[in-house]
């Protein structure tokens, strides 16, 4: 994100918490780690220093892992007085609470504020090198959300629509997450296309379900946060969630195959907070059902997949 509105010509201070790491970006302008061989724009700053940061701002973009998202608004509270503004690509639901991240800024601040959540199929490595990119912005203020779609939108290679659907909007981009992590286990095993399509079409029938519940709208999950957004994380290895799955479907245990990602893999926590949510709205979701149960109590993939096989028929729509 940080590399499309510099792009554009915004000036962009690109916060991270590894000083070594910021210096080494802002001197060579790559991120060698995650985007190896890729330039970033000539006009993005880095730093590791969050004060300044801050300090030089008028509009805070959080795109943490949804783990560190509380922290980094509790740290960024004085300035969110001063800009009761925010917005945010972080994608999941808070672990432990199961709380959207909007009810979690305000919880923190305790404030009234205008936001914003920005989500779509989005590989960063794609839209470092400026290839045709389509996302989201939902937000509680109509004109907030135009402002941050503005900053975004490129007429040569990005495209931002918007929305008033906050909780679809993340809702679709948590439990993507973890249907990836099913297809990267259904192609791991051996499955084919037909495989993944029917996963892909019932998990989001299910997400749809679920989001009705919360009162998010069913068109969103027609849309790019929500279908475009879980096609892209199931069918491409650049994937973080669909690579987790792979390996578990080679019989690495969780706790391997995600030193071998050497990322966040979200949907390891979405996977509780989907299947928590569920169970709370009674909402029928076997695919999160499966995919908790692999994490979380040690379930073999392959009996997994037996198991959802195994389900009763039923009607496609009820």
């Amino acid at each position: 994100m940080a590399s499309v509105t510099a792009a554009n010509g915004i000036r962009t201070i690109l916060w991270g918490r590894n000083a070594e790491q910021m210096a080494a970006m802002q001197q060579s302008h790559r991120n060698e780690r995650y985007l190896p061989n890729l330039d970033l724009p000539e006009g993005l700053e880095f730093t590791a220093d969050l004060d300044y940061a801050l300090s030089e701002a008028n509009q805070l973009e959080i795109v943490t892992p949804s783990g560190a998202f509380r922290e980094t608004v509790r740290a960024s509270r004085d300035f969110l007085q001063r800009h009761p503004e925010l917005c945010w690509a972080t994608k999941g639901l808070e672990y432990g609470t199961n709380q959207f991240l909007h009810d979690v800024a305000c919880e923190e601040t305790g404030q009234t504020l205008d936001m914003a959540v920005i989500s779509g199929p989005s590989f960063a490595g794609e839209v470092v090198r400026q290839l045709p990119t389509a996302v989201t912005v939902a937000s509680n203020n109509e004109d907030y959300a135009r402002r941050v779609a503005s900053y975004l939108h490129n007429h040569s290679w990005f495209r931002a629509y918007t929305s008033d659907d906050m909780t679809g909007v993340q809702l679709g981009g948590a439990v993507k997450n973890v249907l990836a992590i099913a297809a990267g286990i259904a192609d791991g095993l051996g499955f084919g296309m037909n495989t993944r399509a029917g996963l892909i079409t019932r998990g989001l029938n299910t997400i749809v379900q679920l989001g009705v519940e919360l009162g998010a709208h069913t068109e969103t999950f027609m849309g790019l946060a929500g279908m475009g957004d879980l096609i892209l994380t199931c069918s491409d290895d650049q994937s973080r969630n669909r690579r987790f799955g792979l390996a578990l479907a080679r019989g690495e245990g969780v706790e391997a195959a995600q030193q071998s990602i050497g990322q966040a893999v979200e949907g390891i926590k979405s996977a509780k907070a989907a299947w928590e949510l569920a169970q709370a709205h009674e909402v029928d979701m076997p695919i999160v059902e499966q995919v908790y149960a692999i994490i979380y109590e040690d379930k073999d993939p392959k009996q997994a997949v037996i198991d959802l096989l195994k389900r009763e028929q039923k009607d496609e729509v009820e």
